[in-house]
């Protein structure tokens, strides 16, 4: 269900790619968004459980991935916040990511990183109607 909550969570986000580890929690996480997107989840061993928090700041800084979803997992989180935190990410909220939440992250300009926590939504219609492109 958390799957679904995010489709609604990201609805006023343009999304042009889905990245997520090749875990089968974290494909099924993307699925249903990559899905109602017409986009294709692209596996990447960079966001899998033995992954780095600096594959995954290279992945994050990459302007081939500028409007993409990326999921990953918990421990990881962790060690990417730690390292935003040193480049001095701008946050909406306290580092945290409960399950089904989700951070918009990215860059202001290009220079300053900036974090915006969007928390967990209960699914409902608005998680099924339909979204553009």
């Amino acid at each position: 269900m958390q799957a679904l909550g995010l489709i609604d969570q990201l609805r006023d986000h343009r999304v042009r790619r889905v990245l997520s580890s090749p875990a089968v929690r974290c494909l099924q996480t993307v699925e249903p968004l990559a899905s109602r997107r017409g986009l294709v989840v692209e596996p990447s061993d960079a966001l899998g459980v033995d992954a780095s928090a600096a594959g995954v700041l290279e992945l994050l800084a990459s302007p081939d991935l500028h409007q993409a979803v990326l999921c990953t997992h918990g421990e990881i989180i962790g060690e990417v916040f730690d390292q935003l935190r040193e480049l001095g990410i701008e946050l909406s909220d306290r580092p945290r990511w409960p399950k089904g939440s989700t951070w918009v992250i990215g860059r202001d300009g290009g220079q300053a990183w900036k974090g915006s926590y969007l928390r967990p939504l209960p699914v409902g219609p608005a998680a099924r109607s339909p979204l553009p492109r």
